[in-house]
């Protein structure tokens, strides 16, 4: 704020200021002493009491004694004590000079500045306490992602329930039924997800009562001739893999999240859980012992050949899946190594047809433990913690590596409907619980740039 010059008018407000200031008595340092050290209060710090001491005198008393206590009345102070702003702004006006000698003063002291360093890092150690109280006083008091989440279990469990009364199994899906006895709606409806292009012939293998026999019979002549007339090439070739995979298997390939669960329920809840707990460690399982029928599939749906992009995506889709390129394996790392969250959301991108909802809760999902991923490392750096990253490691592969093989020793003996709860959980109420998660560490460094501030 600029000073009036001589001569210019005085406004009305300064004149009222000055005027107070001669009629009332002097205001003096004494008046704003620390009742520990008796001199000038520098960063005042108010205990819930309402007596105020610097806080680097607050600090070598917390140190000497180890007592969350006021050092004059010795009432228990509650939470981490804040500086007291209006009071500090208005010392700092008063008496700059005094203010700027005692600075000095305590910046050449090493006990006081170490003090003060060990006072704060206690402050950020009781932030994780205080979120964690305050976590416990929500849920008592029922806050908004709890019941959202009771609402939704609730839901999901008369969902389950009615789904199990109603006799509806997995086990009548096609990946459970030998082609040979394949109905002619079962054929139409196989041939259907092969993609959009196959509704074309729907009628006419409807016309001709192709059942499961007959569809191991037909060859490529056939599908060219009256009356199937798939003159498309690539539609044929399509239809003719994806047959030859039928024949080899005896079965339908899975082709969708709720086949690929009938088929393996044990390893895909196993692959939820890994994926959202550390998916560099579940991709790598995926390499090691399920190379052929998912860990392929997988690195060409979000590593594609650029090459064939101008063939079209359903014949590209089902040919047959050839080792990655040297190219391939380079996007590929980068990614598992920096963004292993992104490789989630990119192959769940690619299956918006197939599952419109579910793909959108796997995006939203792998958005949100990225943020908490990174949250986590700027801990890490934040705190120079950067030794303990091995150790962190280590304890980590150790702990998902030993939840798995209790799972897989006691998964025989866990029901189907458990299962399913289990699996419906993870798929689709993880990104509210995630959200609540991603709300917390926004504000706790929020409260930790504050107490910054306040230093």
């Amino acid at each position: 704020m600029e000073e009036p010059q001589k001569g210019d008018p005085v406004p009305a407000d300064l004149q009222e200021e000055d005027r107070v200031q001669r009629a009332g008595p002097p205001i003096s340092v004494s008046e704003f002493s620390c009742h520990c050290c008796y001199d000038i209060l520098v960063n005042p710090t108010t205990l819930n009491c309402g007596h105020s001491f610097c806080r680097h005198c607050l600090a070598l008393w917390w140190v000497s004694s180890k007592k969350t206590e006021c050092p004059e009345c010795r009432e228990k102070w509650e939470g981490f004590p804040k500086v007291n702003i209006l009071l500090r702004d208005a010392i700092e006006k008063l008496f700059p000079d005094a203010i700027r000698m005692r600075l000095e003063d305590i910046q050449q002291n090493t006990d006081i500045v170490q003090s003060l360093a060990a006072f704060q890092k206690h402050g950020h150690d009781q932030i994780p306490l205080a979120a964690s109280a305050g976590r416990g006083n929500q849920q008592r008091g029922g806050g908004f992602f709890s019941g959202v989440l009771t609402a939704l279990t609730g839901v999901a469990v008369v969902l389950l329930v009615y789904h199990w009364s109603s006799r509806e199994s997995e086990h009548d899906l096609l990946v459970h039924k030998a082609v040979a006895k394949w109905t002619a709606e079962e054929v139409v409806l196989w041939l259907e997800q092969l993609g959009p292009w196959a509704s074309l012939y729907r009628d006419r293998f409807l016309s001709e009562r192709v059942n499961g026999r007959l569809l191991l019979t037909l060859t490529e002549e056939e599908f060219a001739q009256a009356p199937y007339t798939i003159e498309n090439s690539s539609h044929r070739r399509a239809i003719l893999l994806e047959l030859e995979r039928v024949k080899a298997l005896g079965v339908k390939p899975p082709q969708n999240l709720w086949e690929y669960k009938a088929v393996n329920p044990g390893r895909s809840l196993f692959l939820l859980y890994a994926l959202k707990s550390s998916p560099r460690l579940g991709l790598l399982y995926l390499y090691l012992f399920d190379y052929t029928d998912t860990f392929l599939p997988f690195i060409h749906t979000i590593c594609p050949v650029h090459e064939d992009s101008a063939r079209e995506d359903v014949v590209s889709r089902f040919l047959d899946l050839r080792e990655p390129t040297w190219k391939q394996w380079r996007e590929f790392l980068v990614k598992y190594s920096f963004l292993p969250y992104q490789l989630i959301a990119e192959f769940a991108w690619d299956w918006l047809e197939v599952h419109y909802w579910t793909s959108r809760f796997l995006i939203v999902n792998a958005m949100l433990l990225s943020v908490l991923e990174l949250f986590s490392f700027w801990r890490i750096w934040s705190r120079s913690e950067l030794k303990t990253v091995p150790r962190r490691m280590w304890s980590h592969f150790w702990k998902v590596s030993t939840q798995g093989l209790f799972v897989a020793m006691f998964w025989p003996l866990i029901p189907q409907f458990v299962c399913n709860c289990l699996f419906y959980w993870a798929l689709y109420f993880n990104p509210i619980i995630n959200i609540d998660l991603v709300v917390k560490e926004v504000r706790r460094l929020d409260t930790q740039r504050e107490n910054k501030c306040e230093m």
